[in-house]
């Protein structure tokens, strides 16, 4: 028998880590399992394991941007009401609005980022936590993933819908509507095209579910959807909704970054994958000028 190499412990531990990040197993059961594999496996385990003071590009007292918390009516949601992180360039608008969905968590530091990384490039971002309802985000993930879990879906997805037509309604905003989201908030992204219609002028989902395909005829805004190469969970929906993309007519890029897998634009883990999402971001911003202008 041939001896386990380190691209085989890689291997199992990233599938490990895939099952942990989307509810399969606790955070214990990842270390122990990861830990079954040898002292290498559990170090590379714990390797993954968010480092949000890593996630930090823009500073929260950053001169180019505003930020504060704000809260909102959301009826139908979890509570009735929301809270949001918005963002703002500075200068007195109006701007174009982006939001900024959360992974499957809650609003976490990196989540935040994001939302600054939108201010600094013009947009007037909103990143709302799903979270709220219950307390908020916990402050780590673990906890995190456990509340938005326990939540009633169907309210958490109105919660979202909310927040984009109170952000599409703000003051500061021009009215034109993009949204982007990761993983969870990738597949929510996808569902709010499918939601809003018109309402909504372009969408950006990072490796997140496909829309249900009863309801992509409904999508108007083009879409640029991003998948990671290894991510065989959400890539086997990807050829499905490509075709009803194309036969509802929807204005769509799809973009496979190579070497990357589930969750590489979160560089608070080392799925982090600096080129791809560097180029993704990049491809995101001048989707949201082109189709918000």
């Amino acid at each position: 028998m041939n001896a386990i190499t380190q691209l085989d412990i890689d291997s199992q531990v990233y599938s490990l880590y895939d099952e942990y990040c989307h509810g399969g197993i606790d955070r214990r059961e990842f270390l122990q399992r990861s830990a079954a594999l040898g002292a290498a496996g559990l170090t590379m385990a714990l390797s993954l394991l968010p480092r949000y003071a890593k996630a930090q590009t823009i500073s929260f007292t950053d001169n180019r941007i505003k930020a504060n918390y704000v809260t909102y009516d959301s009826p139908g949601g979890s509570s009735g009401q929301m809270r949001g992180y918005l963002v703002q360039p500075t200068g007195s608008g109006p701007f174009p609005a982006v939001l900024v969905i959360h992974e499957n968590r809650g609003l976490n530091p990196y989540i935040e980022d994001v939302a600054r990384r939108a201010a600094v490039d013009g947009f007037l971002a909103l990143a709302p936590d799903g979270l709220f309802p219950v307390g908020g985000y916990p402050g780590n993930d673990d906890d995190g993933r456990t509340l938005q879990s326990g939540l009633d879906q169907g309210k958490l997805r109105t919660d979202m819908l909310n927040s984009a037509k109170y952000l599409k309604g703000h003051a500061l905003s021009s009215g034109k509507l993009g949204a982007t989201g990761f993983c969870w908030g990738g597949g929510t992204t996808n569902w709010l095209a499918a939601t809003l219609g018109d309402a909504l002028q372009a969408g950006a989902p990072f490796y997140g579910a496909a829309a249900a395909t009863d309801s992509v005829p409904n999508i108007k805004a083009p879409l640029l959807i991003h998948y990671a190469e290894d991510d065989p969970r959400i890539n086997a929906m990807k050829d499905g909704y490509e075709a009803a993309l194309k036969a509802a007519g929807v204005r769509y890029e799809m973009h496979v970054y190579p070497g990357t897998r589930h969750g590489f634009h979160n560089n608070s883990t080392p799925r982090y994958n600096p080129e791809a999402a560097k180029l993704a971001w990049e491809r995101t911003v001048a989707w949201f000028r082109k189709n918000l202008a």
